[in-house]
């Protein structure tokens, strides 16, 4: 009775703790502790020593960008965009490093005067980049002539052929500035020796005019040079999980792609190992770059991906600076689990991304269920990098509770640092993401026991907390940041209510107005001009080009639009193709450009430029991209997609496919994917595609159909052919093997030296021991494939180390069984993968739209 008293208070004293922020009872709960805290240090590959304890509790597991408040300022950074616009001169610079596409300087290798020249070089990346776009004069963007001399601006500025402009990819090995050289060269100042392997650079000869001219070819000096890049090539995991695979190194502004390469295979990253950091959750990182590149609907029309990533950083910086900016940049989160492996997930909200923390998880709470007055905010002001502005830092429309502004008698406003996002739109969907937490002022710290380890590797938590935390029972947590806190029970986690509206977006309404661009004179006084949107406009099979721009207000100036084709196949970009549009009229406060056709199914650059009554042509502005589809319409699902033939299916698999009435349908693609894996076309395996026609029908094979079954009487429908071993006997159209003897069964069967044989075999009526399946010569010298044990069809793929004359499956003395329906050939190059597979077909238009898929189609390839 006393024991049953004694149990009761401890009960009801560990419910009264759980309901306070105190440390709950350990009474409830100790039995699981240990286990799971010896078991989680064997995992982390800790070692439980105190000095290990103290060195691991503020090593942060879990973190989110920090782009608002004091802890952002208190963050280290990259640079200013700004910075990016005058070199760096330093006895001893910083390397830099640039992704995406952004305006950079570099840091000077070489400034020296000689005559009458002016000799610069610049190092703008410690690797390698795809490209120079566009170069700029102190803030006067030039381009380049025959020669490389920089064309004049009108005025005379930069011109007379005063200064030629240069630059290196960074390939390995590198050429040197041979025009630099044969100025410096003989004095071993630049020699042929200075080539900057692996060192993207500029490089600028000024030659000084005539006194007379000085002021106006150079009115700012001695021209400082930047140039807008495509920086870095990284590594695109959605087209080969081997780093090795060259094809799989593109030019990217995706932001997953872009962390991957930061964490992995940046020299200046954090130079983790890919097979064990991304590999082993590589469909979780596949997934995140799919939702990247998802396209946003805009309110003038046309789409942009959903986070892209443009920034330089030096090392000046640790790598921590540049993932808080990737984070920052698609609302990020990224998470080291104990066995090394890295969890990276974006700003989309989905249900599989949620764990689950119980009361039997919680250790202690601290929750704060609204904000002191000094912390309150009650507007937010998105800043990302405008190059618009030739890549300044810029504001969007702010987010405000004016409701809260009156209560708090002022505006309390704080900002949120995207600083490498350079679109106006994507900082406005980070910003109301952001500005929607804050709104729910409900954060805190919980104390996590070693057994919510799951939720620690989430970045959304689901609350089943009735006792400890009722408020927020059934609520939906976001995993802020996540520490080692041993002393507190396991781990501190820092949380925020997750808002139920955090992936609304109407663009209509939370677009908000582009940002405007100061008024400032380019060439002449002949302002840029501001691109809206860039949208391809199909018709009759045909494309042109609509381009929305801000209304300069001057009636004086003629829109002109250029386009060239992105790539022409060889890695470079078509010629520019201009087009005067003198009748477009303003409305609105824009303008609207409609273009002649254009390239159809084509990656185009499109730029826009003011031309004055006299003929002389502004700056040309930013470069936007559009895919100009002929046919934005999806084709309808087919009509039938099924498997043909039987089984067995030796190396291969024949499908028959028919399509409907629909005049929108060009090809269908035919995709393999492991047996229940979903299904995405980014990543699956395409074993074809066919060029098809409404209302047809057509088949494909997917592998070698000229494979035949090796063996005769496979399916012991008489007692011939095999030779028998011992407790072998063959009846009711089966192989039966009886203990007492290891012993094979066999027939004749050849198969080439270093040539696979693809068997397959059925075992039933099994109770004991193990059988596998072999090739040998004579009986005596052999390859074997794994021992076998229970009822089941087994798959095997054996290289035959010398050449083989028969097949047999040998079964242990122990062994009690029987096998049926045996195959055996010999593997060709062609042959599908054998094992089991699902296959789906895509119908796809001739701009590459895609329609419904069919399928899956489960098959057992032999």
């Amino acid at each position: 009775m006393a024991a049953a008293v004694v149990r009761t208070r401890y009960i009801l004293n560990g419910l009264d703790l759980a309901n306070s922020t105190s440390l709950y009872s350990q009474i409830a709960f100790d039995p699981i502790f240990t286990p799971i805290f010896t078991s989680f240090f064997a995992s982390l590959g800790f070692s439980a020593t105190t000095a290990s304890i103290l060195g691991s509790v503020t090593t942060a597991i879990a973190t989110t960008a920090i782009s608002i408040g004091l802890q952002a300022a208190m963050a280290p950074k990259p640079p200013k965009p700004e910075d990016g616009k005058v070199p760096i001169t330093q006895s001893v610079p910083y390397r830099h490093w640039v992704v995406g596409r952004t305006r950079v300087a570099g840091a000077y290798m070489l400034w020296e005067a000689k005559g009458g020249g002016l000799f610069s070089v610049q190092a703008i990346a410690g690797h390698k980049i795809k490209a120079i776009n566009r170069y700029y004069l102190h803030d006067d963007e030039v381009t380049v002539g025959a020669g490389n001399y920089v064309n004049g601006l009108p005025g005379g500025r930069y011109g007379d052929q005063k200064v030629q402009v240069f630059h290196r990819l960074g390939l390995s090995p590198e050429t040197a500035y041979s025009e630099i050289v044969t100025y410096l060269g003989s004095e071993g100042i630049w020699t042929n020796n200075h080539r900057g392997d692996g060192q993207a650079s500029l490089a600028m000869i000024a030659r000084t005019p005539s006194q007379k001219d000085f002021n106006k070819r150079f009115p700012y000096n001695a021209p400082r040079m930047s140039a807008e890049v495509d920086g870095a090539y990284v590594f695109d995991y959605r087209i080969s999980s081997d780093p090795e695979n060259a094809s799989a190194w593109v030019w990217s502004r995706n932001s997953a792609l872009i962390m991957c390469w930061h964490q992995c295979f940046n020299e200046f990253g954090h130079r983790r190992d890919f097979n064990r950091a991304i590999l082993p959750v590589l469909d979780m990182w596949i997934e995140e770059a799919n939702i990247c590149d998802e396209d946003v609907a805009l309110a003038a029309g046309g789409t942009e991906k959903r986070y892209e990533t443009n920034g330089w950083d030096t090392t000046e910086n640790g790598p921590k600076a540049a993932t808080n900016a990737i984070l920052a940049s698609c609302d990020g989160w990224i998470c080291e689990r104990g066995d090394g492996a890295l969890l990276f997930t974006v700003g989309k909200f989905r249900e599989s991304r949620v764990a689950t923390l119980t009361d039997a998880d919680l250790v202690g709470h601290q929750i704060q269920y609204d904000v002191l007055f000094e912390d309150e905010v009650n507007k937010l002001i998105p800043k990302f990098t405008y190059p618009a502005i030739d890549y300044a830092t810029s504001d969007t429309d702010s987010f405000e509770d004016v409701d809260a502004q009156l209560v708090a008698g002022r505006v309390l406003a704080q900002e949120a640092d995207y600083s490498w996002c350079h679109q106006w739109r994507q900082a406005r969907r980070l910003g109301i993401r952001d500005w929607r937490r804050l709104q729910q002022k409900v954060s805190g710290s919980l104390d996590v026991r070693l057994s919510g380890i799951n939720a620690v590797y989430s970045r959304w938590v689901r609350l089943q907390t009735p006792f400890s935390i009722p408020r927020l029972d059934g609520k939906l947590i976001e995993n802020r940041k996540s520490i080692l806190a041993l002393m507190s029970g396991g781990f501190s986690m820092d949380i925020m209510l997750h808002p139920d509206n955090i992936d609304d977006w109407n663009p209509a309404v939370d677009e908000g107005q582009q940002p405007p661009v100061p008024i400032k004179p380019a060439v002449s006084d002949i302002p840029v001009p501001v691109v809206n949107t860039v949208q391809a406009v199909p018709s009759s099979g045909s494309v042109s080009l609509r381009i929305v721009i801000v209304d300069p207000d001057d009636d004086g100036l003629t829109p002109t639009v250029r386009y060239r084709v992105s790539d022409t196949g060889s890695g470079s970009p078509g010629p520019w193709v201009e087009q005067q549009i003198p009748d477009a009229e303003p409305a609105g406060g824009f303008v609207t450009l409609d273009t002649n056709t254009v390239p159809n199914d084509r990656d185009l650059d499109v730029q826009v430029a003011f031309i004055t009554s006299k003929g002389t042509y502004g700056n040309w502005s930013i470069t936007e991209e559009v895919f100009s589809a002929a046919d934005q319409t999806a084709p309808a699902a087919l009509a039938t997609f099924t498997l043909s033939g039987s089984a067995p299916r030796l190396g291969n698999a024949v499908f028959g496919f028919s399509t409907g009435n629909d005049s929108h349908v060009r090809t269908v693609n035919i995709y393999r994917v492991a047996t229940g894996a979903a299904f995405d076309p980014d990543t699956a395996t395409l074993v074809g595609t066919r060029a098809v026609a409404p209302s047809a029908s057509y088949s494909f094979t997917d592998g070698d159909a000229t494979r035949t079954n090796l063996l005769s009487n496979p399916g012991f429908d008489s007692d011939t052919v095999w030779t028998k071993g011992t407790g072998w006997t063959i009846s009711g159209g089966k192989a039966h093997k009886a203990a007492g003897t290891a012993a094979v069964i066999s027939q004749a069967a050849a198969t080439a030296n270093g040539k696979k044989a693809r068997i397959k075999f059925d075992v039933s009526s099994y109770s004991a021991g193990e059988i596998r399946a072999r090739i040998s010569t004579a009986g005596t010298v052999f390859n074997d494939s794994p021992d076998r044990t229970g009822n089941g069809t087994f798959l095997e793929s054996i290289t035959a180390t010398a050449a083989r004359d028969t097949v047999a499956f040998r079964a242990s003395s122990t062994f009690v069984g029987s096998i049926d329906d045996v195959v055996m050939f010999e593997e060709t190059a062609s042959c599908a993968p054998q094992g089991v597979w699902d296959y789906y077909a895509l119908p796809v238009n001739g701009s590459g739209v895609e329609g419904p898929h069919s399928g899956p189609l489960a098959v057992t390839i032999v």
